[in-house]
């Protein structure tokens, strides 16, 4: 069973998906993380968090009984990466972590001059 399958059962509470055969399908993590993206349950999925012992099918099922049914819709939130992170991650292809800690050491001069290297041609926006 789809981790988006048990968020929306317990938003529009339409029936009642877990049962003893897949409740070994449920991840709470996935679930505490995608109802944390909705303002009225954030609060919720942290006590969860904070209750990350409890057995899953009590999980379950203290969201399914606690959160108000209507419609929920939000992307998940992602990372932003900095462009000169990314420069700098191609040029010296460095990670993400060894990326961030150099760039304060580079200046936009040298940003620019990275950028003409790495550029491979065609259309530019």
């Amino acid at each position: 069973m789809n981790p988006f399958h048990i968020i929306n059962d317990i938003c529009h509470k339409k029936q009642y998906l877990l049962d003893d055969e897949n409740e070994k399908d449920y991840s709470a993590f996935l679930t505490n993380r995608g109802l944390s993206q909705f303002q009225d349950c954030v609060l919720l999925a942290n006590e969860m968090n904070r209750a990350s012992h409890i057995d899953n099918k009590l999980q379950h099922d203290f969201f399914f009984h606690a959160i108000r049914s209507r419609k929920r819709f939000s992307k998940w939130a992602k990372k932003v990466v900095p462009a000169k992170i990314e420069v700098i991650k191609e040029y010296y292809g460095y990670s993400d972590v060894k990326a961030e800690s150099v760039a304060d050491l580079i200046s936009d001069d040298d940003i620019k001059h990275m950028k003409s290297v790495l550029s491979k041609g065609g259309k530019t926006k």
